[in-house]
């Protein structure tokens, strides 16, 4: 399993593995229980992991890089129901977090799903940083398509023929 294709489901505790999409939701599978349904766009919303970002008293970062120091701490996993243990522990893990503007509950949704990761034996990696340097070269080169090009003209109206009572 891959971390870009972990989600949040508004609505729905945990985390899910994205299976497939269709045009009005998606099919997902619980990291939890390994249950798999399908949940409509029309009443949830989905959050790649991948895309959240943390306020930090610099500039934001990844959800993963939060993940990554939890992961190389040494101190104990608090229990993600107590939101007092969860901030102390994260002021611990990650000083740089701007603590003013994370709310608790959400801290206590990143040790949570921190666990659930871990328990799933997941990776928390992002795209190599190689790979995005070549898709973002290759669109560099890429030729600027002329105005001309881009816009297709447009056909004149035909003439109206002339009648002879005119």
């Amino acid at each position: 399993m891959e971390y870009n294709k972990i989600i949040s489901v508004t609505g729905l505790g945990g985390l899910f593995e994205l299976v497939g999409s269709k045009a009005d939701g998606a099919i997902v599978r619980s990291l939890e229980d390994k249950t798999t349904k399908f949940i409509s766009s029309r009443s949830h919303q989905f959050s790649h992991l991948e895309s959240i970002e943390v306020f930090t008293v610099r500039d934001n970062v990844n959800l993963v890089d939060v993940f990554n120091a939890i992961k190389n701490s040494s101190e104990k996993l608090p229990d993600y129901k107590d939101a007092n243990a969860v901030k102390a522990y994260l002021q611990k893990v990650y000083p740089d977090m701007d603590f003013e503007r994370v709310y608790a509950s959400d801290m206590k949704k990143m040790i949570r799903w921190y666990g659930i990761l871990s328990a799933n034996n997941i990776d928390f990696s992002l795209p190599a940083n190689e790979e995005l340097k070549a898709e973002a070269e290759a669109v560099a080169e890429e030729k600027p398509v002329e105005e001309a090009e881009a816009k297709p003209k447009k056909k004149a109206a035909p003439k109206k023929k002339k009648t002879e009572e005119e």
